[in-house]
């Protein structure tokens, strides 16, 4: 099969689509004939070597696909061969066949494209988990979300929206405001003219938010804190302008603050396999009923995998990358 691997790492061409071998599931396991891969910015860090990779993780490049079951490990019997699933795994996602733990795999509704599913389960995963264990986002609350138009901020945006959350976020333009504002937010904030803080506390009436949800990092530290309300949590799952930061000890203090952090990639396998099990029971419903839908910018064939981590570094997609593989 067709796969992309690293063989030396670097910038977008070093990407190169190889001829390897399809392993066969092992028991547990299904292996997916996938038509969708879901780029994230880990693929680049990983292509770069600047991304430590779990122990065993296949050289294939690739954390999500969508697709076809084409085969069944042994004692399998929650899917069956020709079921449309979708799977979060720990790599080997940019091929034409994946091996996916059964526990890690959810069924993709008739009523979303069976390509642009691949754009699911990272966004789901990273947002149940960040948003709405370590944040401990509820009904109710309002949350902050930067980079409202990424990947990740267009998914948090539908399930807090949809789970019935108030929702705040800031993007770098004009247009990604009004698609933050279509996925559900109340108010979006364009960074690059605004002052967050300043639009938050005016539209809380001078309480700030109770959530947020943070891929900036070091910049926006003091900052996030000043927006935020009494016993707030802020829940960090990058550092992308710098993993840096300083905090005023006394406010956290005296707002009663909570900060927090979350990864996905080294969870254990048993912890992925109860966040599928939460996702199917409160937010498969939702996708279902269209509430949430994958928002995917752009998708590339797989050949032109070194385009698609290119757009991803330029940082001009709004929603998520997908690479179209069958």
């Amino acid at each position: 099969m067709n796969a992309v691997q690293v063989p030396v790492p670097g910038g977008p061409e070093a990407l190169k689509v190889l001829q390897v071998t399809v392993a066969p599931p092992a028991p547990g396991e299904v292996l997916i004939e996938v038509h969708g891969a879901g780029i994230n910015r880990a693929d680049c860090k990983q292509r770069e070597g600047n991304y430590p990779m779990p122990p065993g993780a296949p050289r294939t490049l690739g954390l999500e696909v969508s697709g076809v079951v084409s085969a069944l490990g042994e004692g399998v019997k929650e899917f069956a061969v020709g079921d449309r699933v979708c799977a979060l795994v720990a790599g080997g996602g940019y091929a034409e066949y994946c091996v996916a733990l059964v526990g890690q795999c959810l069924p993709v509704p008739g009523t979303i494209d069976l390509v642009e599913a691949g754009g699911l389960p990272e966004a789901l995963f990273t947002v149940w988990t960040a948003l709405f264990e370590h944040g401990a986002l509820r009904a109710g609350d309002v949350a902050l979300i930067h980079g409202g138009a990424s990947g990740i901020g267009t998914m948090a945006l539908q399930m807090a929206s949809a789970l019935g959350s108030r929702a705040i976020a800031t993007a770098g333009s004009a247009e990604r405001c009004e698609l933050c504002v279509s996925l559900g937010a109340e108010l979006a904030i364009d960074y690059r003219k605004q002052d967050f803080v300043e639009e938050v506390l005016r539209h809380t009436g001078g309480r700030g938010v109770d959530v947020v949800l943070d891929m900036v990092g070091g910049p926006y530290a003091g900052r996030n804190l000043k927006a935020m309300a009494p016993y707030a949590r802020l829940c960090y799952i990058a550092g992308d302008a710098g993993p840096e930061a300083n905090f005023n000890i006394r406010e956290i203090m005296m707002k009663r603050i909570v900060i927090t952090g979350s990864t996905l990639r080294h969870r254990s396998v048993d912890d992925k396999s109860r966040v599928a099990a939460i996702l199917k029971r409160v937010v498969w419903p939702l996708l279902e009923k269209g509430r949430i839908k994958p928002v995917v910018d752009k998708v590339f064939p797989l050949a032109k995998v070194g385009d698609a981590h290119a757009a991803m570094e330029a940082g001009q997609v709004a929603g998520k990358i997908v690479l179209k593989v069958r």
